[in-house]
């Protein structure tokens, strides 16, 4: 016996026809909204990552030498891959470039509630904008997906906040501050003791004072966002406040405003966040870490070669979407579903195959036996894939003609004349034979 390895997943068909549900409902959602499905490459070169994030990023990816001596990894995210897609046909592309991918990416990290070393994740990304409307559009996408799953304003909230509110505030310290490694420290502060935090904050380069002060400046309502204004005295301030303001009243012109809450201790920790961030959070508190984020990075493209192009996104993870779908109770039913199964007895295969075809014809999901099983042994598989309607062709019945249509559900059947079936019907019933 082979075990499955460390951090990955097996889908058996009855979960997967659940996540194919949901993923079904996040692409639909997507696509609503004019976004265009892109495909990428499971591998890229390892010095795209590196680039990005440093060398200690190799730690965190499945990377080799391949064949050709080249340092490969697989994908850890799809950020870089889109990246350097938009770079590699900026002048052909159409602005604003609204794209999306489904896929798996691989991070070589410890295995923990809602995180697995393979994934999936659905990516959803628009570049070429910089009108607070594109943030609010993101935002609007992330909440009519989650609904459209089921979920209401009491099933999740958006906690969102501004890089250069933080940034601002920390510029305008005394001192040598190191800006991201506090910003980095801001968004790991929900998960660490106070104490804790206070001193990565001044690892960054706040005293312990500022540390305090800072901190306290960030747990302000809407309504005070002026105070910061006043505090730093910035137009770096100022700009970002009134771009944060802007965002809000357009989410509020989505119909999404219900589901935004300030948050300034959301920082999104990747350093090539420029403006408004956001992440979303069970409201319940029983899924314990956010269960997808996304923000601004005007400047990712830029640094990957490209134009400048102003670009915001969001990434749904299937494993902590999941949690959360399953903590409501809106996670679809984990089971099989079958239209019809078409039961052949004796030497009836030439009709029971013509009327299997005929109704797959119509869209319908149908099944035949394929294993010269006897009757109740077809029965039983008709009813292990929970088949609505069976379509006994058998020997007896085509020597006057008919075929049985046995609903599953009530256990009641009628004859139909073999030669109206299915006919027009594009779902027949046993009502439609009944006289």
């Amino acid at each position: 016996m082979y075990e499955r390895i460390k951090g990955f997943r097996d889908f058996y068909p009855e979960e997967m026809q659940a996540r194919r549900q949901m993923f079904d409902a996040v692409e639909s959602t997507v696509r609503s909204y004019g976004f265009r499905e892109i495909g990428t490459p499971a591998m890229e070169d390892a010095q795209l990552y590196i680039d990005k994030s440093g060398e200690e990023i190799v730690e965190e990816l499945y990377s080799f030498e391949d064949k050709g001596g080249r340092h490969i990894a697989l994908t850890p995210e799809l950020t870089p891959t889109v990246a350097r897609m938009v770079v590699a046909k900026q002048q052909e592309l159409s602005k604003p470039i609204k794209w999306f991918s489904t896929r798996a990416f691989w991070r070589y990290e410890e295995p923990q509630q809602g995180r697995f070393r393979e994934f999936y994740q659905t990516n959803v990304d628009i570049f070429g904008s910089s009108e607070p409307t594109a943030d609010a559009e993101v935002l609007a996408v992330a909440a009519d997906m989650l609904t459209n799953l089921g979920l209401d304003a009491d099933d999740f909230e958006f906690r969102v906040s501004h890089r250069d509110i933080l940034g601002g505030l920390l510029e305008s310290f005394e001192g040598e501050i190191a800006t991201q490694a506090a910003i980095r420290a801001v968004d790991k502060s929900a998960k660490i003791e106070e104490a804790e935090y206070h001193e990565l904050l001044v690892d960054a380069g706040l005293s312990y004072e500022q540390a305090r002060e800072f901190d306290d400046l960030l747990d302000v309502d809407e309504d005070e966002l002026d105070d910061l204004i006043e505090f730093a005295g910035t137009d770096r301030i100022e700009a970002a406040v009134t771009n944060l303001q802007n965002v809000l009243d357009a989410a509020a012109d989505f119909g999404v405003r219900e589901y935004c809450d300030l948050s300034l201790e959301t920082a999104r920790g990747l350093d090539y966040y420029t403006g408004v961030v956001f992440e979303c959070f069970d409201s319940t508190g029983e899924v314990s870490r956010a269960v997808f984020g996304g923000g601004r990075y005007d400047d990712l493209i830029e640094s990957f070669g490209g134009q400048p192009t102003p670009a915001v996104g969001f990434a749904p993870g299937d494993a902590t979407l999941s949690l959360l779908l399953q903590r409501a109770g809106v996670w679809p039913e984990e089971s099989l579903s079958t239209d019809y199964y078409v039961l052949q007895v004796g030497d009836t295969r030439p009709v029971a195959a013509r009327i299997a075809r005929e109704l797959r014809g119509a869209g319908n999901v149908v099944e035949s036996d394929v294993a010269d099983r006897s009757f109740g042994a077809q029965m039983n598989y008709a009813d292990s894939i929970n088949a609505d309607t069976v379509v006994i062709v058998g020997e007896r019945d085509l020597e006057n003609d008919e075929v049985t249509i046995k609903d599953m559900e009530s256990g009641d059947q009628v004859q139909a004349p073999v030669d109206e079936f299915p006919g027009d019907h594009d779902r027949p019933t046993i009502e439609d034979f009944t006289e």
